[in-house]
């Protein structure tokens, strides 16, 4: 790798996908937040405002806690989105905050946010599974 800043076409084309990476967990978020505010009784049809059976409680509940779980999950991502599109617009986008390395292409295909290295990024999980 090398220190070498992508070119402003380079930034330009991962900008694109952020944008598009982003709208797509904005999406999700806006559909969650949805599904939250009617309820699960009105999406289920029960006019009820009691579940019938506990099981249905449960699988309530569950589906709240899963609906919630992948909203701060997209909110997250939506954060580290901005983030990367701040950092395009510093040109410091696709370097390692660690070693000032460049970010590789495969890195970034997959992970457009990433903000390190893949070894940066081993070496930091490693030092937090041993604490």
């Amino acid at each position: 790798m090398n220190k070498k800043k992508l070119t402003p076409k380079q930034l330009e084309k991962y900008k694109n996908i952020l944008l598009k990476e982003r709208e797509e967990a904005q999406s999700l978020i806006n559909k969650i937040n949805e599904a939250q505010k009617r309820g699960s009784k009105d999406s289920s049809g029960d006019l009820s405002s009691y579940s019938i059976h506990q099981a249905d409680l449960g699988t309530d509940t569950i589906t709240a806690e899963t609906n919630v779980y992948h909203l701060n999950r997209c909110m997250e991502k939506v954060k580290s989105i901005n983030k990367a599109l701040h950092r395009i617009h510093d040109e410091t986008y696709g370097i390692c905050e660690i070693c000032g390395q460049r970010i590789s292409a495969n890195r970034l295909k997959v992970v457009p946010f990433a903000r390190q290295c893949i070894a940066c990024k081993s070496e930091s999980e490693k030092k937090k599974r041993r604490r």
